[in-house]
């Protein structure tokens, strides 16, 4: 099974510990990104996962591709170019002080990029499936003509679709983000969203329901569900539910639904005491699919899904590095936290 995701990949430059911008002498230099973490998880489960996107062919466009490499994620098909790799500052926040991200990505090599950078044709071949979020089309209008060709060619060859909805109102507006995915979920099989994703870009929102507050409602998560698959005709909708005590410590647990069978499967909820909460939601998306191309069921598939993610909560960096045993484990009842040797 082969799967490819196409997105930005940035340095993520973050103080150390627990330390504000402000008080920081010395930053942790990394790499990630939304559907570059989704090709790591993937990688990590034994699946042959490539990404895509444009880096320059300099020594830090060089360390963005080694940071894939390291774990086995296919990156022969990365166009080299341009003359910025984008960044993005992370400040963790903890207890009741939430986490700060500020992007310094404009000019990027892949925002820049045209369509005529990438031969999708040849990207897509032997290839099962495809994931995209809604950052990459927030980059501009010419990242979203990327992204609706890449479905096109996708479909053309047979390959499944996932997306996460992703709004990130820091790089576009909702009315920008309603206009392109609109566009672009017609293509899309399977739709990742979370509480807020669907209110923001779709106007669809779970009733009684405070994600500050830490009370979710399931029946208007069902409803949320039915009438994205009704409104693009997806045939699997996942809905991730965080529960947001505080910066320090959530619930965790989401729902598939599946329109074939008429299926709304809810996964058991872990609390987490986190260490870093950042590509959560990506370690998500990559158990989904591992467990989607599986042919796990509707229910272990959520569980799996959920179950990925909560471990990626406990490790620092944007990519989950974790086996699917590890996850397997938890998935099966065991967080115990137990020292294996």
């Amino acid at each position: 099974m082969r799967v490819v995701t196409f997105g930005e990949l940035m340095v993520r430059l973050q103080p150390f510990n627990y330390e504000r911008f402000v008080q920081a002498s010395t930053l942790e230099f990394t790499f990630g990104g939304g559907e570059a973490n989704v090709a790591v998880s993937l990688a990590n489960y034994g699946i042959d996962a490539a990404f895509v996107t444009k880096l320059p062919a300099h020594a830090i466009g060089q360390c963005a591709v080694n940071s894939l490499r390291r774990y086995g994620v296919d990156t022969s098909m990365i166009v080299r170019g341009g003359d910025r790799v984008g960044i993005y500052y992370n400040e963790k926040g903890a207890s009741q002080r939430g986490s700060v991200c500020i992007y310094d990505r404009a000019n990027s090599a892949i925002q820049l990029a045209q369509p005529s950078d990438f031969d999708w044709e040849k990207i897509f071949k032997g290839v099962d499936w495809f994931h995209f979020t809604g950052i990459t089309p927030a980059l501009g209008e010419n990242v979203v003509e990327i992204c609706r060709q890449a479905c096109k060619a996708a479909k053309a060859a047979g390959v499944k679709i996932s997306c996460d909805l992703n709004y990130r109102g820091k790089l576009w507006t909702r009315e920008q983000a309603r206009a392109a995915m609109t566009d672009l979920c017609q293509y899309v099989d399977v739709c990742i969203s979370n509480e807020e994703d669907a209110k923001d870009v779709f106007g669809i929102e779970a009733e009684a329901t405070d994600i500050y507050g830490g009370t979710l409602n399931h029946e208007g998560y069902k409803s949320v569900a039915k009438q994205l698959a009704d409104k693009f005709g997806f045939e699997k909708v996942a809905i991730t539910l965080r529960e947001s005590h505080s910066a320090s410590d959530n619930g965790w647990s989401a729902m598939l639904y599946d329109v074939a069978s008429g299926e709304y499967c809810f996964s058991k909820k872990y609390e987490l005491r986190i260490i870093d909460r950042v590509g959560g939601g990506d370690s998500f998306g990559g158990g989904l699919i591992y467990a989607l191309l599986n042919g796990k069921s509707t229910q272990d598939a959520v569980e799996f899904a959920v179950a990925a993610s909560a471990l990626k909560h406990s490790i620092e960096g944007d990519y989950n590095m974790v086996s699917v045993s590890e996850v397997e484990k938890l998935a099966g009842g065991d967080g115990s936290g137990r020292i294996q040797r």
